[in-house]
């Protein structure tokens, strides 16, 4: 799980391990998180991109970058609170998600807000 905030902006984080969708002998791993995302702030926010680095057990990097999450650019006002559900597939048992949404206040100035490391693990395989 993850959990930090970033300039009024909280978000959470939590992974979920998908045996029926994974195949480890040919070496996939699949993984869902789920992600609410928080306007602690006084300010409107709104999320207009995203930036993931997703590292697996041997520490090879891949980077995800694009527009908003799952098709939305949510618009928070203060106290409102968006949630999405999205997927990621590893090549080894265990691995690591981080990384930072584009945030744009109503003023037009700009930040990323921080999402804390992550672990995608199939059961057990973390003692």
């Amino acid at each position: 799980m993850s959990d930090t905030t970033t300039q009024g902006v909280r978000i959470l984080v939590e992974p979920q391990y998908l045996a029926d969708q994974s195949h480890p002998e040919l070496s996939q791993w699949m993984h869902i998180y789920h992600v609410t995302i928080t306007n602690e702030g006084s300010e409107t926010v709104q999320l207009i991109s995203r930036h993931w680095v997703i590292t697996n057990s041997e520490g090879r990097q891949e980077q995800v970058r694009g527009p908003g999450v799952v098709g939305y650019q949510p618009v928070l006002e203060q106290g409102e609170t968006f949630r999405y559900t999205s997927g990621c597939p590893i090549d080894t048992p265990v691995g690591t998600m981080h990384g930072s949404y584009q945030m744009v206040r109503s003023d037009g100035s700009r930040f990323d807000a921080e999402i804390a490391p992550f672990t995608l693990a199939e059961p057990f395989a973390i003692n």
